[in-house]
């Protein structure tokens, strides 16, 4: 192992990657959903996960054919506008598009993008719920966290209408927002207010869906006791990935890193199950761009997780990542494995 994550007043910093280690291996060595894999959009990424009734659902960042380059000052592209869209899977390896889940324009949302996707139990029920990044219908306003119920008809899923809430302070970047169960049934909620990843915690799931601007008031006025990963040292920021896996030892999490030269990894911290806080954090990325597909897109060099699921041997972790801002990858990972590691970080 490289340097030793450190500790300064209960907040965790990841080491620089150092050491490319095949930490998590891939489940396929081409995508699992690739761009172009559905008429009407090219670009198919940045996937949220759910596994529900014996089958994987893949949550999809999905872009419009329409989008272009664009060649004067202003955003890469134009005409840049995604949807979620839904594939199934029994194995993992082999998706089937299935649905259209919600389109920008649509529930109130200009343009859904990274959905994460996770159940969460409040007040005695499991519910399915959707975290994306909201992008604002009027330019100059900040992107900021979106959260939808899920529901499931027996068939498929829907977004419940009615549901929609904005999460986060007001008038703030905020996004790459997760939410898990604490042991005590509080419901904490992990985003990312650049560059660092900051941690708030709920009564219950209803109490994060009508927090008021008092409770964030109060949250941005102790930022920094809130702030729980910050970026190794000369990376340009983190993120939260895919929803927590529990383990015996911990939750474990798996983020996104950007490094110096740009690129984004995979990488892993322990988080404490009682109190949301991370106990350890993994000092390599455990998995880096590599294939062509990983390095080459509309963004190179970019590992983007943002699903995660224990497979019922209570070991394998299933993956899913975006590569390169066009493509979804699969990979799998041994819990026992990355907790040995974890402990000697």
């Amino acid at each position: 192992m490289t340097e030793a994550a450190t500790h300064n007043s209960g907040v965790l910093t990841a080491p620089m990657d150092l050491v490319d280690v095949p930490f998590v291996q891939r489940a396929s060595a081409a995508p699992v959903v690739a761009a172009g894999s559905v008429a009407g959009y090219g670009p198919i990424f940045n996937a949220g996960l759910l596994h529900h009734d014996g089958r994987f659902h893949l949550f999809a960042r999905a872009v419009r054919d329409i989008y272009r380059p664009n060649t004067g000052p202003g955003p890469r592209f134009i005409d840049y506008v995604s949807d979620i869209v839904v594939f199934e899977s029994s194995d993992g390896l082999q998706y089937e598009f299935g649905y259209v889940l919600a389109r920008a324009g649509e529930f109130g949302v200009a343009c859904f993008e990274d959905p994460r996707v996770q159940v969460i139990r409040s007040r005695g029920c499991d519910r399915h719920v959707m975290t994306y990044t909201n992008l604002p219908q009027i330019d100059g306003r900040p992107w900021r966290v979106g959260a939808h119920h899920l529901v499931h008809d027996g068939d498929r899923f829907h977004l419940d209408p009615s549901s929609g809430r904005l999460l986060g302070p007001d008038g703030i970047h905020d996004k790459d927002a997760v939410v898990y169960n604490l042991t005590d049934g509080r419901v904490a909620l992990l985003h990312r207010i650049y560059p660092d990843v900051q941690l708030a915690i709920f009564d219950d799931l209803e109490h994060l869906w009508d927090a008021d601007a008092t409770y964030w008031d109060e949250h941005l006025a102790d930022i920094d006791q809130h702030t729980v990963i910050r970026p190794s040292p000369g990376a340009l920021g983190v993120g939260a990935g895919a929803p927590p896996v529990r383990t015996a030892a911990g939750l474990l999490l798996f983020f996104h890193e950007r490094r110096g030269d740009g690129a984004y990894t995979m990488n892993l911290a322990l988080l404490d199950e009682h109190s949301g806080r991370p106990i350890s954090v993994l000092p390599e990325a455990v998995l880096v761009p590599e294939l062509s597909w990983e390095i080459e897109g509309d963004v190179d060099n970019v590992i983007f997780v943002q699903g995660a699921h224990l497979e019922p041997d209570g070991d394998t972790i299933y993956l899913v990542y975006g590569a390169a801002d066009r493509h979804v990858g699969a990979a799998r990972a041994s819990a026992r494995h990355l907790l040995s590691l974890l402990r000697r970080a």
